[in-house]
């Protein structure tokens, strides 16, 4: 039974059936299936470390509602509002990007968290989602107007951007921002000259980072050569993976958790592994592609420039952080410290993917064609 009635006129009436309900149910499952990980994972962690069980389950949930108020009220904006906020997202997160690696406190060797009072924030997680959709916005302007140097604009901010994320350092984001600016970037048109000029120069810059960046070098050489270092975590979760089997040992059953340090972190898809079996893990892998591929597949109706470039960058954003997460997780790539979106623990990363993805959300709702989208 649907919550509103088709005449509808208010607000949240229009947005109940214009919104993708396809979509939106499958980021409600990931929310739920989320929940269901950190109850599962996180009591474990909290232990081993001398904090209240519950610790990281309280924290999570206390997020949880101001997450589902971000991505709905997001996307009821229009595309007009939201790449007002995603402007205005991106300039304060910059300014505190600036400022975390004098203010910010280290864990694990890099400068990425701003403490505000009991809380942290990550600021490159909202900067994340903002520049997609602010690089868009500037793509699409130098495509309407000549006079608008926006693929100049967008490249600058891309430097700047990078620059900061090397300073903290975090390469793991570097290459997600990268990624996603190099989508948008083919996708507004880019020459096969400057195709294979980028692509050399990303290439450049992972020897770059390999030789100047210690943990860089580290975590590839233990993923090409294994006994070359400490490869506990990764050979942990691949245990946790054969000892779950199809059906799992049962909720509350594993013990990965009670061994890795980010089992309800970095490291959550090897738990959900253990617990529910391998039928839960492709179910997990299904859910991420079904909301990938369904909005690459509503665009391909899409006539407005920078809907479509927008959309495109939050959705690479949000499959490859997921693929990144996943893929390390089976050593099927060097780890990286990146969440499983909406698994994983944390309220940074919670709230910035349920920002990106209400602006999904609210891009792609049915408008009628006189309306305008932008």
């Amino acid at each position: 039974m649907n919550p509103f009635a088709r005449n509808d006129t208010g607000a949240l009436g229009r947005w109940w059936w214009t919104v993708d309900r396809w979509t939106l149910a499958a980021l409600a499952a990931l929310l739920a299936i989320g929940t269901l990980l950190t109850l599962a994972a996180s009591p474990a962690v909290a232990a081993r470390i001398g904090l209240d069980s519950l610790y990281f389950v309280r924290r999570q949930i206390m997020y949880l509602p101001l997450a589902i108020t971000v991505l709905v009220g997001v996307s009821l904006l229009p595309a007009r509002e939201i790449r007002r906020v995603a402007a205005i997202t991106f300039l304060f997160g910059l300014i505190l990007m600036a400022l975390t690696p004098v203010f910010g406190h280290e864990i694990k060797g890099a400068k990425r968290w701003l403490a505000l009072g009991p809380f942290s924030i990550q600021p490159s997680e909202f900067v994340k989602p903002a520049f997609a959709v602010v690089a868009a916005w500037m793509f699409a302007a130098g495509s309407a107007q000549a006079a608008i140097p926006g693929r100049l604009i967008s490249t600058g901010l891309f430097l700047v951007v990078l620059a900061l994320l090397a300073r903290q350092p975090d390469f793991g984001m570097v290459v997600v921002v990268s990624a996603v600016w190099f989508t948008q970037f083919f996708l507004a048109g880019l020459s096969l000259v400057w195709v294979v000029a980028l692509g050399l120069c990303g290439a450049g810059g992972i020897v770059v980072a390999y030789l100047t960046m210690p943990h860089v070098a580290s975590r590839i050489d233990r993923f090409l050569d294994p006994a070359s270092g400490d490869t506990f975590q990764v050979s942990t979760a691949l245990e946790a993976f054969a000892s779950g089997r199809w059906f799992g040992r049962g909720p509350g059953e594993g013990s990965v958790k009670s061994i890795i340090p980010d089992a309800h972190a970095d490291f959550v898809f090897a738990v959900a592994a253990e617990e529910f079996g391998l039928f839960a893990c492709l179910a997990l892998v299904a859910l991420f592609g079904f909301v990938v591929l369904r909005g690459f597949w509503r665009l391909l109706r899409e006539t407005d420039l920078f809907v479509l470039l927008a959309t495109a960058g939050l959705l690479t954003q949000f499959g490859l952080q997921a693929f990144v997460n996943m893929a390390s997780t089976l050593s099927l790539m060097p780890t990286k410290g990146m969440t499983l979106p909406f698994i994983s623990y944390g309220g940074s990363s919670l709230l910035a993917l349920a920002f990106a993805m209400g602006m999904v959300l609210g891009l792609m709702r049915r408008r009628p064609l006189h309306a305008g989208r932008s």
